[in-house]
C-alpha cells in the first residue's frame, strides 16, 4: 500500500495536530489475496453433522435460540431441542451470553441455516455418564420433571423413567406432589438403542435403611399397641408409618362394618393407634389392624339385646332364602323366607322391600358365627298380642270413667252421673253409696256385701265398700223387694237363685242402653222379677 496524498481540510483537525498521535502508514502484512483467503479460512471451524461444537448464545426468541459458533453465520437451536422437558419457554433454559454445548444436527437446511441440538449434546455426554455410573452401581440425582402413566421422568441429563411401584417401599397412587423434587435412584436398566433408562428408588432406599429396618423390626411385638400414621391410602388397605417402618393395614382389618374402599375410614396424615397382627423378618413386611383397638360390635349387640327382643331396623338385601336387615351399625341379621309371614311365601318381594324400615323379633344369637336370626312373622304376633292387653289395663286404671261428659245418653247428667261407661256410651259399672246403687240394689242387681270380701254377680262392675249403715239400708229394701214380689220357700227360692246370673246379665244389657232413664230400668227390673 502507498502513503496516502490526501490533505486535511482546514476545518478538520490532522494527526499532527493532535497531541499524542503521531502519523502511520498502513502496510500489506499478510501478502497477496490467496494469502488473504487462507488466513479467514483458518478461523472458521471444521465440523461435520453429529459433531458437539460450543459457543455462545446471541438471541433468544419465543421459538428458537442462535449460538455463534464461530462459523460462517449462527446456528439456529429450535425450542423443542432446547430441553428434555416438553413445551418450555426458551427464556427459561438459557439466557443471552450463555456457554452451552450442541449438537449438529444439519449443516444447511433448505433456507441455508445451521440447525443444532442442545438436549441431543447433553444426551450424548450423559450416556457416558450414566454407563459409568450403572458399571459401578452407583447412584443418579434428578429433578421430577414429568408425570407419565406408569411412573416419573427424572432429568439426569437424559430422560429417566422411575416406575411408579419403585418410588416408595410401597406404592404410591399420587405421584403429582414429587414433580420438582430431586431424587436419588439407582439403575436398574439401560439400553442406548432403544433409549430407554429406567430407574428404582426403591432400590436406594432398601440398601440405605435396611440395617435401620431390622432393628426396628426385631422391636415389634404380635398384639401390641402402636401409634402411627396414615402414610399412604391404596385400593387394598392403609400403610401406617410406625417410626421408619410402614406396616399394611388391609381392607378387612380397617373396621367392623363393611367398606367398600379404605378412605371411608382413614385419611392420609391422620394420626391412629394399631394392633400389631403380624411381622415377617424375611421380607420386612408388618401386618397391622385398626379395628382390634375398638370393641367388636357383635359383642356389644349380644350384651345389650336378648332373645325374644323385639327390635327396629332397616331391610338392606333380598336373596332368595330371606331378607338380610340392618339391626345396628355394622350388625345385619337374617328373617329367614319361612319368618317372613304366617302364610306360604315365594319370594321375599312379596312381603319387604329393600329401605323399607320394619320391627323384627330376635329369635337367636349365634356371636362364635356372627350371625342373628330374625323373625318378622313372630314379630307382628307379639304385637298383636300387646295390643288388647293394653286395653285391659288403661280399663282397670279408669281409663274410661268421665266418658260420659261426651254424649248425652240420659246418666251423663245432674244426679245421674254415677256410673261408669265404656267408650261406646255403655254402662258398665254404678258409683257405691248414690242414687243409682241404690236403685240396682232395690231391683236386686247390687250386692253391698261387695265391700266386705264377697265376689259381685257376674256382669256386675261396682268400686269401693260401702259403709255398714248403707249395707244394712240396702238389706231391709232387698226384704222389702223380695216381699212384693212373694218370694217362696225351698225349692222356687233354689231355682230363683240358680237363674238369677242369667237374669242379671239379661238386666245388665238392657241397663247399659244410653237412651232409658234410672226410673224406667228399675220398673223393668221389678216387673221381670215379678214375673218371674
Amino acid at each position: 500500500m502507498t502513503e496516502s496524498t490526501d490533505l486535511p481540510t482546514p476545518s478538520e483537525p490532522t494527526e499532527a495536530t493532535m497531541p499524542g498521535v503521531t502519523t502511520q502508514v498502513t502496510q500489506n502484512d499478510i501478502g497477496s489475496a490467496e494469502e488473504l483467503a487462507a488466513a479467514y479460512e483458518e478461523t472458521l471451524k471444521d465440523f461435520n453433522e453429529g459433531d458437539i461444537v460450543d459457543g455462545y448464545v446471541v438471541k433468544v426468541d419465543h421459538d428458537e435460540v442462535l449460538l455463534d459458533i464461530g462459523y460462517k453465520s449462527e446456528g439456529v437451536i429450535p425450542s423443542r431441542e432446547l430441553s428434555i422437558k416438553h413445551d418450555v419457554d426458551p427464556h427459561e433454559v438459557v439466557a443471552l451470553s450463555d456457554h452451552i454445548e450442541a449438537l449438529v444436527m444439519q449443516k444447511e437446511d433448505k433456507d441455508g441455516r445451521l440447525i443444532l441440538s442442545k438436549k441431543r449434546a447433553q444426551y450424548e455426554r450423559a450416556w457416558g455418564t450414566i454407563e459409568k455410573k450403572k458399571e459401578n452401581d452407583e447412584i443418579v440425582e434428578g429433578t421430577v420433571i414429568e408425570v407419565v402413566k406408569g411412573g416419573l421422568i427424572l432429568d439426569i441429563g437424559l430422560r429417566g423413567f422411575l416406575p411408579a411401584s419403585l418410588v416408595e417401599m410401597r406404592r404410591v397412587r399420587d405421584l403429582h406432589p414429587y414433580v420438582g423434587r430431586q431424587l436419588e435412584a439407582k439403575i436398574i436398566e439401560l439400553d442406548k438403542n432403544r433409549n430407554n433408562v429406567v430407574l428404582s428408588r426403591r432400590a436406594w432406599l432398601e440398601e440405605t435403611q435396611s440395617a435401620t429396618r431390622r432393628a426396628f423390626l426385631h422391636t415389634l411385638r404380635k398384639g401390641e399397641i402402636r401409634k402411627g400414621v396414615v402414610s399412604s391410602i391404596v385400593n387394598f388397605g392403609a400403610f401406617v408409618d410406625l417410626g421408619g417402618v410402614d406396616g399394611l393395614v388391609h381392607v378387612s382389618e380397617l373396621s367392623w362394618k363393611h367398606i367398600d374402599h379404605p378412605s371411608e375410614v382413614v385419611e392420609v396424615g391422620q394420626e391412629v393407634e394399631v394392633e400389631v397382627l403380624d411381622v415377617d423378618l424375611e421380607r420386612e413386611r408388618v401386618s397391622l389392624s385398626l379395628k382390634a383397638t375398638q370393641e367388636d360390635p357383635w359383642r356389644q349387640f349380644a350384651r345389650s339385646h336378648q332373645i325374644g327382643e323385639l327390635i327396629p331396623g332397616r331391610v338392606t338385601k333380598l336373596v332368595p332364602f330371606g331378607a338380610f336387615v340392618r339391626v345396628d351399625d355394622g350388625i345385619e341379621g337374617l328373617v329367614h323366607i319361612s319368618e317372613l309371614a304366617e302364610r306360604h311365601v315365594d319370594i321375599p318381594e312379596q312381603v319387604v322391600s329393600v329401605g323399607e324400615e320394619i320391627t323384627v323379633k330376635v329369635i337367636d344369637i349365634d356371636l362364635d358365627r356372627r350371625r342373628i336370626s330374625l323373625s318378622l312373622k313372630q314379630a307382628l304376633q307379639d304385637q298383636q298380642q300387646v295390643a288388647p292387653t293394653e286395653e285391659e289395663l288403661a280399663l282397670e286404671e279408669g281409663g274410661f270413667e268421665g266418658y260420659e261428659a261426651g254424649y248425652d245418653p240420659g246418666y251423663g247428667e245432674g244426679e245421674y252421673a254415677q256410673g261408669y261407661y265404656d267408650e261406646q256410651g255403655q254402662l258398665i259399672g254404678v258409683v257405691p253409696g248414690t242414687a243409682m246403687a241404690e236403685a240396682f240394689q232395690e231391683a236386686g242387681f247390687y250386692d253391698a256385701t261387695y265391700g266386705e270380701g264377697e265376689e259381685p254377680a257376674e256382669g256386675q262392675q261396682a268400686e269401693g265398700q260401702q259403709p255398714e249403715g248403707q249395707q244394712a239400708e240396702g238389706q231391709a229394701q232387698e226384704r222389702q223387694a223380695g216381699d212384693e214380689t212373694g218370694q217362696n220357700a225351698g225349692d222356687q227360692q233354689a231355682d230363683a237363685a240358680a237363674e238369677q246370673p242369667a237374669q242379671q246379665a239379661e238386666q245388665a244389657e238392657q241397663a247399659q242402653d244410653g237412651q232409658d232413664t234410672l226410673e224406667d230400668i228399675v220398673e223393668d227390673l221389678k216387673r221381670k222379677n215379678t214375673n218371674e
